[in-house]
């Protein structure tokens, strides 16, 4: 018997719904239930072919179990090596690389050192910065938020320069992104499972948590919903997420990816409404069951995204296209010996000059 279980804290509505519709569908070999830890052993199996991973972005202690799991074999979504190394600065950086628009984003040190760290910690950073420069990048208005942060806590939009002096002096050992402000006239919120499956929903990020789905006005572009969701597809196959959420500002036509390191999204029926949270539970039973199906004891199951994969293999992020331009075959180089052989011999009734016949000696 191959088990799924959902790893989760205090969210309720998602979990158990993905778990009642794994087993409802009742394929053969495959249960679902909520993880169960009683102990954790080096090396030792938790007994699961696939975890569902909502909650250990919170808890180190489940981050680790996650990883030991994964050394056993579980195909734990999502990857608990990569969620623990991205952030979202990084995010920003590859998505520029593949081609990705993003908003303007500079990395801002922390206010307070770290602890155990002091100034001396700290004598490759030119002090003070130069805060004209990142200013006159970003721009004001500009948002200032967690580098590596989630569920909108500690955001701050900011108007000016005294104004991110003044926010940024609370921030206390936050490690900060200034990024500038994208003026909309649509926003999309984009859940991606199994980097295949994507549903595209209207949102409005101005509103309150349980309005931002309900949004009311004119059906998007088709074009633009293409576009959204080939973005979506590339930034989740390239950071290797099984699960995320990716956001998109539209800003003169052109879709901004906001933010899309949303490794354990929000999913509760009161905020994403009745006919979102059904297509994310059906589309999530579904691929916990596929996973589960693929699943192999002893072996890596992680989804490994294509920034890995080909820093790993050596090659480009990017492939290189060529152009598909009808080849004109180059003339072939003949040897000597190839042009004797070709050349027809001569014959000697027609090329050959007759030899002259002799003059008799004169008799003597």
């Amino acid at each position: 018997m191959k088990k799924i279980g959902i790893l989760f804290g205090q969210e309720r509505s998602f979990p158990e719904a993905v778990i009642e519709r794994i087993n409802q569908k009742a394929e053969k070999g495959i249960t679902a239930e909520a993880v169960k830890i009683d102990k954790i052993f080096q090396n030792a199996p938790l007994g699961y072919s696939v975890i569902i991973d909502r909650i250990s972005q919170d808890v180190p202690f489940y981050r680790a179990s996650l990883k030991n799991a994964a050394i056993t074999g579980t195909a734990v979504i999502n990857n608990p090596f990569w969620w623990s190394a991205d952030e979202k600065f990084f995010n920003n950086a590859l998505a520029e690389q593949i081609g990705v628009p993003v908003p303007k984003t500079a990395l801002i040190p922390s206010r307070e050192h770290p602890t155990g760290t002091t100034g001396e910690s700290f004598s490759n950073l030119t002090m003070p910065l130069d805060w004209d420069a990142i200013f006159e990048y970003t721009g004001f208005p500009a948002y200032m938020k967690p580098y590596d942060g989630g569920g909108w806590r500690d955001v701050y939009k900011l108007h000016d320069k005294e104004d991110f002096f003044d926010k940024h002096s609370g921030t206390q050992q936050l490690v900060m992104l200034l990024q500038e402000e994208i003026i909309f006239e649509e926003y999309f919120r984009c859940y991606c499972i199994g980097g295949k499956y994507v549903r595209i929903m209207q949102y409005d990020p101005r509103n309150p948590h349980h309005l931002r789905y309900a949004t009311e006005g004119k059906a998007p572009d088709a074009k633009l919903l293409k576009t959204v969701e080939e973005y979506t597809l590339k930034l989740c196959k390239y950071l290797g997420y099984d699960f995320n959420t990716v956001e998109f500002a539209v800003r003169d036509g052109v879709p901004i990816a906001i933010d899309f390191c949303n490794p354990a999204p929000d999913a509760d029926i009161k905020s994403v409404g009745q006919e979102n949270f059904d297509w994310v539970v059906e589309t999530t039973a579904n691929y916990a069951i596929e996973r589960a199906k693929a699943q192999k004891d002893g072996q890596d199951n992680l989804t490994w995204g294509e920034y890995i994969k080909s820093s790993v293999s050596g090659k480009p992020l990017i492939a290189k296209v060529t152009p598909n331009v009808a080849k004109v075959a180059a003339p072939k180089k003949v040897t000597v010996a190839e042009k004797a052989k070709a050349t027809p011999k001569k014959s000697a009734t027609a090329e050959q000059t007759p030899a002259k016949p002799k003059k008799a000696a004169p008799k003597k």
